[in-house]
Parts: C-alpha cells; structure tokens; sequence
C-alpha cells in the first residue's frame, strides 16, 4: 500500500526548529491548513503568535466548515485575553459553538508552561516555554504527535468553563 497517495500523508514527514515567535505563527498556519479531523491547542492565553489575526480567523473558519466532524478544542490558562482582545476568536465560537470549545486550566495544570498544537494526530508544535521563543514542529510525525497528544489530553482533564458562544445576562 502506497501511503503516499493518502491526503493525510501527503506532506513529506520532518521535523523543525523553530527560533522566533514569528516563525511560530507561520508554523500555526502550516498546520491548520494540513488539518483534516481535529485541532486542539494549548497556550497560556493565545496572545502572541496571532489568533486574532484575520487570516488565522479565516484559516479556521475554512477548516470548520469544511467537513462534518471537525473540531478545534482550545484551553488556556488565561480567558482575559481571549475576552477583551481577541474578537475574531470569540466570533468563531459563537458561529461554531456545536464543534469548538474553549476552556480554562484547572488548578492541577495551572504548572504547563509548553504551549501546544496539536493535529489530527499526526502534526504538531510545541514550545518549549512560554517566556522562550524555542519551539519544534513536526508534520507527520504520529509517534512524537501521540506523545504530546497525551499531555494535551491530561491538560485538557483539568479544564473549567472558560469563554462562552453565548450572551448571557442581556
């Protein structure tokens, strides 16, 4: 079986070192645009490497709407940001509430300083800390991927109510 035919293993396996917070969100946007299933994303409060840009917001909108079954599941430590300074994303919630979520961290993961994306499975990035520009992303890469997925999973655990698509107390 040739795997190369396969829309999901047709990006060339590689891993990268990435040095800056720019370099950063332009691995984000590699990625989303690689995303087929499942997006899930860790950060202390998505302020610095551009969820609120337009073409991000346009990125996942595209991805969401795309295929029944999508989801993009986000927890941060920190929803200030998110509420105040981040419309595009807020939006995104309210029009696709049924398939994103956002949370918070629970006090036990309150300690997670490595942000994470994780895709389908099969993609990621991770930085190493949140105060450090120093990251890896790798693209089909699903051992490496599951390992992450694992500790995004027990992040995940932890999770609060964090930013709502609704409009409550109007």
């Amino acid at each position: 079986m040739d795997s190369s035919n396969s829309t999901e293993n047709s990006e060339q396996a590689r891993v990268v070192e990435i040095a800056t917070v720019r370099e950063q969100a332009v691995a984000i946007d590699e990625l989303i645009a690689l995303a087929r299933h499942h997006i899930r994303v860790f950060d202390q409060d998505l302020s610095q490497t551009g969820w609120n840009s337009v073409a991000r917001a346009e990125r996942l909108a595209s991805f969401l709407r795309e295929v029944r079954g999508r989801r993009l599941d986000i927890i941060v430590h920190d929803t200030r940001y998110l509420q105040s300074a981040c419309p595009r994303m807020i939006s995104l919630l309210r029009t696709y509430t049924h398939v994103m979520t956002i949370y918070q961290t629970g006090a036990e993961a309150k300690i997670a300083t490595d942000p994470l994306l994780i895709v389908d499975g099969r993609h990621y990035l991770h930085r190493f800390h949140f105060e450090q520009p120093r990251a890896v992303m790798g693209v089909n890469q699903p051992e490496q991927t599951q390992l992450l997925a694992t500790r995004f999973d027990q992040i995940w655990a932890t999770g609060e109510s964090g930013v709502s698509g609704t409009v409550l107390g109007l």
